[in-house]
């Protein structure tokens, strides 16, 4: 640029200032000392006079004004001059507006509270003004938020009246225009829900916005969001409660589409000329200043969930970070640094003529002032250095919104492609075979290179060769497309399927044998990453090494992170089991065990984190504890993939302390809600998804009875008012969570109920009565339901909690122990073990490989006998039927009914 100079030329900008810049020259006419400094070159000392200038000045207003315009002069002349570059100018403003905004907080609280601190109150930048990047006549767009637990205010008061109280005065001291002038104009329109929100926003009601109803360009705009003014410390821990809202750690294809919306809108929005001519608007017109912004924001919000090096405010720090990630190359960063720099200080000049917030070139001889002011010989030396820079600019923006298709690279094979398709079974091949070509048309983003597609393209055949085997291949397809879509980094995808054949064949395995696996794996392409380690196969550890890999918490990790890392660990275990069942590296018994296990420390670390958040409101109550007793899989430890948590909710100690907290509950109610946030937080979905389904029903009177009672009314109900079903469910129950004495206590009022004389007739009648109706109910869903099937597991459960309860004997919660136990004693057959262990096995395997209950596809026939220990899909089919005629024969031995099995 012409202005450009290799040494500070303050006289050649006091001249420019004074002959093209009405606004300055006056300004400069207002302070002579300030002048005088500016013209001998003493450009620090000129901004320590610019930041006193309002000092001793009553009027906090007017003071403000003061300091505003000394601080705009010595910056422009500055700038004007070469002595300070346009990053320390920006910067420099920033930093007024904080110092401006924060004295407006304090002004406006201490006006209705003498002396009062000004806490509570939070100013949050956001734009150019969050990433120090301020223009010389910019707005600022902060976001006020209070918190009425500290907002100072008249005891009269309501925090929300007084806190819109003060976000008024504060608009009204920064934006009225005085004879002083103004300080800066206060937009506060982007705070949530502007249209109908108060101008100040309770801390939790934006925390729910940005939580559950944010937009995207709400994302975008927090990428440069800063605690800026007011209570600072409470703003930054807002804005660090709100960081995964911002930096996702994944994308759905969904979210990069509106991020790619929201960029391409900005040129087809903006109705001025393309190019710089009069009218051309260089901060909105094509190759302007928001080009540069949101090339630069678009990769942020992709890559910056998984790379914090990326979660820079400023512009040109980000370009910069962006090539250091290899993401963008360093030439264009430093071109579209440069080009930054070059249009900020243009918008400058526009703007330092009359003060005035404008972003278009003018006509005629103003703009001529324009180029004069900035240092150029004329108007059209200004243009000719405009279109340089937005031709570069726009370039780089075409790129990324792809505005003209150029860089498509085709699936190759044309009709071909829709030919393999075919004849390799998918369903609507010309359909799929335009859906493939999509991927490296842009569609997924990691697919853009041209060594990314060259390596895809080298995986195609065997790929769809493998999927055309799902039992639905174009589903299988279409998961893989999804999965696709989420990967960081397709090239890196490729080149380590290419070296490990290996996973390669897994991943094909998970996508078109266990549709319950594949959906995972499609919306989390991370677990993925589970597979690598040679530990993968391995079963997982004990409860207690779950529970410690489950709490390994970061610094300043709160109660929603802790639930997600539950739910990250969970979800890594589940997923690599899933895998071991289908590679048939473990036994189905083995894994049933082992996610029994991971439940169990869900469970725990779930309770303790929630009775833990829970107490920060309302204490603890002195002498009493949260138990959870386990109950069905649960208890019996030996869950499938699928299988909900059974549990019982109890309390030691009576019902009548209260919490010690600040608002204290009584016992009953106090547990109860504690157990509702433990149901939730095993439950309810965070960004890392959800975990089980929580079943209370076996609660003492069922659904209308209380969450939690105590374990004396516990003990009370289940001798003298439960029904013979619930005696059934408790040879079940497992203590998992509780202090040792309630645990032990537990234990021994579990085992004198189930211990107690009953009638044997009485007994049998109930138990054939329950199976019946159950079986009226709930039908088997096919030939693989080894639950509901007559003969399955639910009559062998029938039977052997029958003869516990009428022989008093046998009593473990584990199925398999209870059958060997009973088989001791002579009461069933010793090959009963055998059906137990064939149909548990054929439970657990088919809930991934078969969960609607009939015959999968060939591949996944076969995968899921080779789970079950058996030779085929023949043989498994034979066994299973000569299981279930065992179990009917010990039926008819025991109940004399005869059950309808496969003979």
């Amino acid at each position: 640029m012409n202005g450009t100079r290799s040494s500070p030329d303050w006289q050649s900008a006091m001249e420019r200032a004074r002959a093209y810049s009405p606004f300055l020259c006056n300004a400069l006419e207002r302070q002579p000392e300030l002048a005088e400094l500016l013209a001998n070159g003493h450009g620090e000392e000129a901004l320590e006079w610019a930041k006193q200038a309002g000092d001793g000045v009553s009027d906090i207003g007017v003071s403000l004004r003061r300091e505003r315009l000394a601080y705009s002069t010595a910056l422009a002349i500055g700038d004007m001059a070469g002595e300070f570059p346009v990053g320390r100018v920006m910067t420099e403003l920033s930093a007024l507006a904080d110092r401006a905004l924060d004295t407006a907080i304090s002004a406006a609280i201490r006006r209705r509270v003498p002396d009062a601190e000004p806490v509570g109150m939070i100013g949050i930048a956001l734009g150019k003004h969050g990433a120090c990047e301020l223009n010389y006549s910019s707005d600022i767009d902060p976001i006020l938020l209070f918190d009425p637990e500290t907002l100072p205010r008249r005891e009269r008061d309501e925090p929300g009246e007084a806190a819109q109280r003060y976000a008024r005065e504060i608009v009204q001291l920064l934006s009225n225009n005085t004879a002083e002038g103004f300080v800066f104009r206060v937009d506060l329109r982007l705070r949530p829900a502007s249209e109908v929100s108060p101008l100040a926003i309770p801390l939790n009601a934006a925390l729910t916005h940005y939580e559950s109803s944010a937009l995207a360009w709400e994302r975008a705009a927090f990428i440069r969001s800063r605690a800026a003014s007011g209570d600072i410390e409470a703003g930054e821990e807002f804005l660090e409660s709100i960081r995964p809202f911002v930096w996702r750690r994944s994308l759905d294809f969904g979210a990069i589409e509106e991020i790619g919306r929201l960029t391409a809108q900005i040129r087809t929005t903006h109705a001025g000329p393309s190019e710089p001519q009069p009218g051309f608007n260089i901060k909105q017109g094509r190759g302007g200043i928001r080009e540069v912004e949101f090339y630069t924001q678009t990769h942020q919000l992709i890559h910056g969930g998984r790379n914090p090096s990326l979660r820079l405010r400023g512009t040109r720090a980000a370009l910069d970070a962006l090539a250091a990630a290899e993401i963008i190359s360093p030439a264009d960063a430093e071109e579209l640094g440069v080009s930054y720099d070059r249009l900020r200080t243009i918008e400058h000049r526009l703007q330092m003529v009359n003060n005035h917030q404008t972003h278009s070139l003018p006509e005629g001889e103003a703009l001529e002032n324009v180029a004069r002011l900035g240092g150029y010989d004329d108007a059209k030396a200004l243009l000719d250095d405009l279109r340089d820079i937005t031709g570069q600019v726009a370039a780089h923006f075409d790129a990324l919104i792809d505005v003209d298709g150029s860089r498509s690279v085709a699936v190759p094979g044309g009709d071909t492609l829709k030919d393999n398709l075919d004849q390799l079974g998918f369903p609507d091949p010309a359909e799929l075979a335009a859906r493939i070509r999509a991927w490296s048309d842009g569609k997924i983003r990691a697919l853009r290179s041209p060594a990314a597609i060259a390596a895809f393209e080298a995986i195609l055949p065997a790929l769809l060769e493998a999927l055309s085997e799902a039992t639905n291949p174009k589903r299988a397809l279409l998961r893989w497309e999804s999965f696709l879509s989420k990967t960081p980094s397709a090239i890196n995808l490729f080149r380590l399927l290419e070296a490990r054949p290996g996973l390669f064949d897994q991943l094909v395995r998970i996508l078109t044998l266990a549709d319950p696996l594949a959906d995972e794996l499609s919306r989390r392409p991370e677990l993925l990453d589970s597979l690598i380690d040679r530990s993968a196969l391995d079963l997982p550890g004990d409860v207690d090494a779950l529970k410690s890999s489950m709490t390994q918490a970061e610094a300043g990790d709160d109660y929603e992170r802790i639930l997600d890392r539950i739910r990250i660990v969970t979800g890594e275990k589940r997923f690599a089991m899933g895998v071991q069942l289908i590679e048939a590296a473990q036994d189905p018994l083995d894994l049933a065990a082992g996610l029994s296990h991971v439940a169990e420390a869900s469970l725990s670390v779930a309770a303790q984190a929630a009775r833990a958040d829970f107490a920060q409101t309302h204490g603890l109550i002195e002498d009493s504890e949260l138990a959870i007793i386990g109950l069905g899989r649960l208890g019996g430890g030996a869950l499938t993939h699928a299988s909900d948590l059974d549990i019982i909710y109890l309390f030691s100690g009576s019902h009548a302390p209260e919490s010690n907290g600040p608002r204290p509950l009584g016992a009953t109610l106090y547990y109860n809600r504690l157990a509702q946030r433990v149901s939730a937080a095993l439950s309810v979905p965070t960004a890392q998804g959800a975990l089980y389904e929580v079943d209370t029903r076996l609660r003492p009177q069922g659904a209308q009875g209380p969450l939690a009672v105590s374990i004396e009314s516990f003990a009370k109900y289940q001798r003298e008012d439960a029904w013979t079903w619930e005696h059934m469910a408790l040879t079940r129950a497992r203590v998992l969570v509780g202090p040792p004495e309630a645990k032990a206590n537990l234990e021994t009022i579990i085992a004198s109920v189930l211990d107690q004389p009953r009638d044997p007739n009485v007994l049998r009648k109930d138990v054939l009565k329950m199976r019946d109706e159950m079986a009226a109910h709930k039908p088997a869903k096919g030939p693989l339901d080894a639950k509901l099937s007559r003969g399955g597991l639910v009559d062998l459960e029938f039977l052997v909690h029958y003869l516990q309860l009428r022989d008093r004997v046998a009593f473990t919660p584990d199925l398999r122990g209870a059958i060997a136990a009973l088989t001791e004693q002579k009461l069933v057959p010793d090959a009963l073990s055998d059906a137990h262990d064939l149909m548990t096995r054929l439970l657990v395997s088919a809930r991934l490989l078969a969960p609607d209950g009939v015959k999968p596809a060939s591949s996944a026939a076969v995968a899921l006998a080779k789970a079950c220990k058996c030779a085929d899909y023949s043989d498994l089919l034979r066994r299973f039927s000569e299981a279930r005629q065992i179990v009917a024969a010990s039926w008819k031995e025991i109940f004399d009914v005869k059950l309808e099995t496969p003979e």
